[in-house]
Formats: structure tokens, C-alpha cells, sequence
């Protein structure tokens, strides 16, 4: 008891609290490492040099981030793209693609000549179609790159948006916009027109997490097929909205991906970290089915 306590016992108490303090320090350090790996299971994102499957980085050059005009400076044939790191935002330093710049708003792909899909949320209004540019090849060529240069040729406007859906009932969510111009140096993506995706079939995502250069993210499986759309077990974004989800089999674009759990929580260094979930828990993110665009079924 403290009161039987004796002087000679009291370097054995000091002993005693800092190897507790020591034991309560290794358990956080712990508790904030596991809290800044990815959303489900292992990490999956690769930037574009990093991806082994040639397949996969062709795809990516048909897709395309959504940046705004305001964060784009073009000088003769190459314009340069700016925007804060992810730790001038207030993410950890540690988090991977740290240094890398969160310029795009949200993602798309090309699905003909002159013709992009994206998420209904990311252009809402005629004003959002003007506001922002959309940008192929905005990526990163190694590691230690920040920031991303590209050829203006690679640089598009919105010219119009020809259909558009964002429903709160079904959560339909899709946009499907013309271009200023035909893009001559890339192929379109090919779709699925009929029929929907199996439960359990093999998935990729390849669009801008957190307003990120490209990332090409594999691994995940369909969880469940909705009225409107499907879940999967995708390590996606904000900033993803609008990215192909691709069939890890056939390459075939099998839906845009627009809502998700929630990306990131407050680490106990002061700092966000990536959400961690089970490879088969929390909510899973949802895929708008390709097929719910008429007017592209009809292209």
C-alpha cells in the first residue's frame, strides 16, 4: 500500500512507470502503424512505371483526370500541372504517395473518339463542365517525382454533357460527356453493353486516389450485385470518383466507381491516415454498372 512505502522503494516505482511508459509508447506506435495501411487487405496501388502488367498500363492511357483550369499553366507545347502534397494537406508523412501532388478533382476514361464517362457527382452542371480540363498521362515516371508536366495535346475541355444521372433513390451515378475535340492518340476503352458482372469476378480500378497521379489498383474481387450498381473490395478514393473498374479478365470496362467507405481517419500523431478495413469487411465501395448509360449502349 502507498502509505508502507519506504524510500529504498522508490527507484523500483520509477522503474516500474517508465517501463510502463515505455510499454504504452511501443502499443501506440503500433496501433499507428497498422492504422496507416490501405482500406482493404494489402495495399494495391501502383503507380503507372511500377505496374508489371503491360495490359493494364494500356488501359491506363485511355484514362483521364478531371483539374481544374485554375491549377494548370501552359507554356509552348507543355503544360504544367500544380496542387498541394497529400502532407500539406494534413496527411501523414508516411502515408505512401505522400510527396506526390492531389491536383485532380476526379477521374474518367475514354469510351470514344471524343466521348468520356464519369461519375454524375464530379460534373454536376454546365459550369463544372467549362471549370475544369480533362487530362490524360497525368502521371508520375519514378519514385521520387512530385509534380507532373504533360503534353498539351493531352489537355481536353468539356464541350457538353450529353447525360447525366445522380439519383438518391437507386444511387444511380453517371456522367457521359462530349469532348472539344477528337483524341487521336489513344484507343477507347471497350465496355460491357449487355448482361452484368458475376459475383466473386477479378476487378481493377485505374483512376487518381485522392487527386493523385494515375494509379493502377488490382486485386479486388465483386462482393454483391445491386439494382444500379455493384460492391467490391476496391483500396479506391476520393478522387476515384469516375474511374473504370475493369474485369481483371477480359479488360472490359464493367462500371464507374462512385461512392466508397470512408477514406480516412485522424492518426494519434495529429495527422490523417488511410482507413484499414478486412479484405471482406466494412461497407465495401459501390460501382455504377456501365451499362445504365443508354445513350452509350446506343453509340
Amino acid at each position: 500500500m502507498l502509505h508502507s512505502l519506504k524510500e529504498k522503494d522508490f527507484p523500483l516505482i520509477k522503474f516500474s512507470l517508465l517501463a510502463l511508459a515505455v510499454l504504452a509508447f511501443a502499443m501506440t506506435a503500433v496501433a499507428s502503424d497498422k492504422q496507416i495501411k490501405v482500406i482493404y487487405g494489402d495495399d494495391n496501388r501502383l503507380d503507372v512505371f511500377e505496374s508489371p502488367n503491360e495490359a493494364y498500363v494500356t488501359l491506363s492511357r485511355s484514362t483521364a483526370a478531371m483539374i481544374p483550369n485554375t491549377s494548370m499553366r501552359t507554356q509552348a507545347d507543355q503544360t504544367t500541372i500544380s496542387g498541394p502534397t497529400m502532407v500539406s494537406r494534413g496527411f501523414c508523412a508516411d502515408e505512401r504517395f505522400s510527396h506526390q501532388i492531389t491536383a485532380a478533382m476526379c477521374s474518367g476514361f475514354l469510351v470514344g473518339d471524343k466521348y468520356l464517362v464519369t461519375a454524375g457527382h464530379c460534373i454536376k452542371t454546365d459550369f463544372d463542365c467549362s471549370a475544369n480540363k480533362w487530362v490524360f498521362d497525368y502521371k508520375v515516371d519514378d519514385a521520387a517525382q512530385s509534380g507532373v508536366t504533360v503534353a498539351s495535346d493531352s489537355v481536353y475541355s468539356c464541350k457538353r454533357i450529353i447525360s447525366r444521372s445522380l439519383e438518391t433513390l437507386s444511387q444511380d451515378d453517371y456522367a457521359y460527356i462530349e469532348l472539344d475535340r477528337v483524341v487521336t492518340d489513344r484507343a477507347p476503352l471497350t465496355f460491357r453493353k449487355t448482361g452484368k458482372i458475376n459475383t466473386g469476378d477479378e476487378i481493377l480500378v485505374i483512376g487518381h486516389p485522392t487527386g493523385l497521379p494515375t494509379k493502377i489498383t488490382d486485386g479486388a474481387k465483386v462482393r454483391a450485385l445491386k439494382g444500379k450498381f455493384f460492391t467490391a473490395n476496391l483500396d479506391t478514393y476520393g478522387g476515384n470518383s469516375g474511374s473504370a473498374v475493369f474485369n481483371a479478365t477480359t479488360g472490359v470496362v464493367e462500371g464507374i466507381l462512385v461512392r466508397g467507405e470512408t477514406d480516412y481517419i485522424s492518426d494519434s500523431r495529429g495527422c490523417r491516415a488511410s482507413n484499414i478495413c478486412p479484405e471482406n469487411g466494412c461497407r465495401g465501395e459501390d460501382v455504377t454498372y456501365i451499362t445504365n448509360i443508354k445513350e452509350l449502349m446506343n453509340q
